[in-house]
């Protein structure tokens, strides 16, 4: 019993596990965000589709979630991990930039006849 409660507690302390679950978090912020936009926004920002991205995160999320980040040779994690950056740094502006900011375009301090 005392060996279960070591391993969990040194678990919580080991870095590689934080960082395991910080790799886990972006990957799912980065997924949650790509389906709250509008698709129009994705054509008109001239990236690619929104299934496109949605596909590409959530392979790389289930993929990490299922059988776990390795760091050392599971280029799947790298590669999930690049792409879930390429969308937070390069595709999200170009999105919020044509929609006001929000997911559905309603959360920009512009009305129906311009800003106010």
């Amino acid at each position: 019993m005392v060996g279960v409660l070591q391993i969990l507690a040194f678990s919580y302390l080991n870095p590689i596990w934080w960082a395991t679950i910080a790799i886990l978090a972006y990957k799912l912020y980065a997924l949650v965000d790509a389906t709250t936009r509008r698709e129009d926004a994705y054509r008109a920002a001239d990236k690619k589709t929104k299934g496109f991205w949605i596909a590409i995160l959530a392979i790389s999320f289930g993929w990490d979630f299922l059988f776990g980040v390795n760091f050392f040779t599971g280029i799947g994690t790298l590669a999930g991990l690049v792409a879930s950056i390429v969308y937070v740094v390069d595709v999200r502006p170009a999105i919020r930039a044509l929609t006001g900011g929000g997911g559905r375009g309603g959360r920009s301090n512009t009305g129906p006849y311009g800003p106010w």
